[in-house]
């Protein structure tokens, strides 16, 4: 049913690799001033935090986290984040992303970035939505309607 079929946490590695050998590989882009570094420590904590509770509140309403099976879910889940954004799961892994590309000082990690939000959003996102309209029907049209995708 989705057309991704490799987990976004897998995804979110891939990227992370991708933007560490790149930094190797083109050092001239790097940012040679403290600032960057240091932004590194909000990202990352605010990341795992999001990741955290989100992850919680799925395990709380005992529905699937397995992204690849959407179908699987139970309840949804439309409570805490969940109120703020459909998808605080793949925000808080775009925070983290954005956090190790602030922490290598390198230019590259951005363009990257941008790259996993385009394919999560297309891959993975969109699936999903399709599939949680077909379980859910009217109770997530008025949800979709009311909170936006990712912030």
């Amino acid at each position: 049913m989705l057309n991704l079929k490799i987990p976004p946490p897998i995804i979110g590695l891939c990227v992370a690799g991708a933007i560490f050998f790149l930094d190797r590989l083109l050092p001239s882009l790097r940012v040679e001033h403290g600032l960057p570094r240091s932004m590194a420590y909000p990202f990352v904590i605010v990341g795992l935090s999001i990741e955290l509770f989100s992850l919680a509140l799925f395990v709380r309403a005992r529905t699937t986290i397995n992204p690849l099976k959407p179908s699987n879910s139970k309840k949804l889940v439309t409570s805490g984040l969940y109120k703020v954004s459909r998808n605080p799961m793949y925000l808080g892994l775009l925070l983290l992303l954005t956090g190790w590309a602030f922490w290598q000082t390198n230019l590259i990690g951005f363009p990257l970035i941008i790259l996993f939000v385009w394919y999560i959003t297309e891959f993975q996102i969109k699936p999903e939505e399709q599939a949680l309209a077909q379980l859910f029907g009217d109770e997530f049209t008025e949800y979709r309607r009311l909170v936006r995708r990712w912030l």
